[in-house]
Parts: C-alpha cells; structure tokens; sequence
C-alpha cells in the first residue's frame, strides 16, 4: 500500500485528488491543510513552519508528498511579498528537504505565471522562466529550492484551474444569475484547467520515475472572454457580455498576455494527452468525475 501525503487537501486541487484517491484501496492517505478539519479527516499543517513539516512528514513517512498549497491571490502577492516568500517559496523548499531525507517522490505544483508572456507560440518545458509578478517570482524560486533539494522530484506548471471552490466558472455562473451585465478581458491568452484532469496526470506520474519539469494544462487556448462565453453556451444561460482590453481593467500585479502551454514532455515521453479544455469544461459542468 503506497502513502500518499497532500498538503492544500481543501484546496480545489487538495479536493479533486481526494475524489479520485479516496476509494482506491491500494492508497492510505494523510490529507492537511492550514484549516483543519472538525472530524480531524484533514490534519493542520503550517508548510512555512518547518519544523512542522518535518514532523507531520516523517511521522506520517510518505511514499509520495503532493504540495497543492500556494498564496494564489496574484494581486495580494504585491502587497505581501514577504508572505507570497513564505509560502511559494520557503514552504516549498521545507517540504523538498523532508522529502528527501525519507526518499519519498514528491509532486509540486507551479504555474504559467513563470513566463512573461512575451511568447507567441505555446512555451514548452525548456523555455526559460521570466516572471514579471510577484506571485510569478516566488512560484519560481519554490520550483528552484525542489529541484535543488530533492532527487525525486516532478514540477507541474498548470494554468487557469477550477474545480471545488471559488473560482473563474464559479463567478461567471454567479454573476450571470444576478442578471449583472459582465465584462471579461479578451486579450489575455490562457488554457483553462480543470483540477480533476490536473489530478488525473498527478497519478498517472506519480507511478512513474520520470522526474523533472513538466507542463500540465488541458489542450487548446483561448482568452478569458471566449472562456465565459463557453460557459454561458454549455449552460445555457443567456448574459450580457462585453470584451475589454487588460488596460481597461488594470490589476496591482501585472499578467502575461499569452501564457499558453506546450504539454510537450507528457505527450513525447508517456504518449500522455490531456482533454481538450472546452470537453474538461462540459464534463466539470455536467458534473461527472470519471478516472
């Protein structure tokens, strides 16, 4: 029976993985989370605090760590650096050396918001990172610290998730339903995630010893704008809709305007390819969850 210990369990990430795991009997899993749960299912777990991430992870001696936890609120990054620091880039790295010492495999996760958005063409996993946020910044020095401290390491860039919680499909649905008219940037190029099919490569990886950097994103593209319109369309719901420019909606954190990803390594290594992401979203909204 292989352990499998996930911090950022309540996380959409946390949850997906949990539904895909939790009837598996070749699996006996720790799930934490900063919020513990009333039931104790889900144990606290501070990852900037490293003494208690060497307890919890020794005492637990994991085959297999999943780090779902980041400070994903782009935005709140530029005005709390030092916590971003903490938990994207130290909380990370603690994790990283428990790992090691034990030789357990462990699965972190990152994100697109490494590159700069300079690109025209989709960036594979040998594009050098170049953030121009914070929250870009110290994802990518917590990807660093993995590679540095541990041997058994995958790094998965992924983009745009949403699953159980709040999120971008989430929103739209809500403000469609308040009858408000909706405006959505159209000139920033993303694929649009969904943390069961992001959790579904966690497992088909984890089986493996193909360490490295990896891109994790459904296939295809599209900008924030066409992604609502989708969702109105798949729903049914019929909203007011206008596409602004990024400069019409200015952020404290800039995004990159294009931050599409080749999955390259997944489908010329494993023969792996991801769902299209307008059939991730169909299958999110009908509500089916299937391995």
């Amino acid at each position: 029976m292989k352990r499998i210990f996930i911090t950022g369990a309540k996380g959409q990430l946390g949850q997906a993985l949990h539904k895909l795991l939790k009837n598996e009997q070749d699996y006996l899993l720790y799930l934490t989370d900063l919020q513990p749960d009333e039931d104790d299912s889900v144990k606290k777990l501070d990852i900037t605090d490293e003494a208690a991430v060497i307890s919890e992870i020794e005492g637990f001696n994991p085959d297999i760590i999943i780090n779902c936890v980041a400070m994903t609120a782009v935005d709140l990054c530029e005005s709390e650096q030092d916590k971003a620091y903490s938990i994207n880039a130290l909380g990370p790295k603690y994790i990283a050396k428990a790992a090691n010492r034990i030789g357990a495999k462990l699965i972190h996760l990152s994100t697109d918001y490494v590159y700069d958005g300079q690109a025209e063409v989709p960036y594979t996993e040998e594009d050098d990172p170049n953030p121009i946020n914070i929250y870009g910044k110290t994802k990518m020095e917590g990807d660093n610290y993995v590679v540095k401290y541990c041997k058994k390491s995958f790094i998965l860039h992924t983009a745009g998730v949403y699953g159980e919680g709040n999120n971008f499909v989430r929103t739209m649905l809500r403000l469609a339903d308040e009858g408000k008219k909706i405006r959505v940037v159209s000139d920033q190029t993303v694929t649009p995630t969904s943390a069961i099919e992001l959790a579904r490569v966690i497992l088909f990886l984890m089986d493996t010893d193909s360490y490295g950097k990896y891109h994790a994103t459904c296939e295809g593209s599209t900008n924030w704008y066409e992604f609502a319109l989708k969702i109105f369309e798949l729903t049914g719901k019929e909203v007011d809709v206008e596409a602004i420019s990024a400069a019409e909606y200015p952020t404290p954190a800039k995004r990159p305007m294009y931050s599409v990803l080749d999955n390259k390594k997944l489908k010329e290594l494993h023969g792996y390819r991801m769902m299209e992401w307008e059939q991730a979203l169909k299958e999110y909204l009908d509500g089916e969850i299937i391995r």
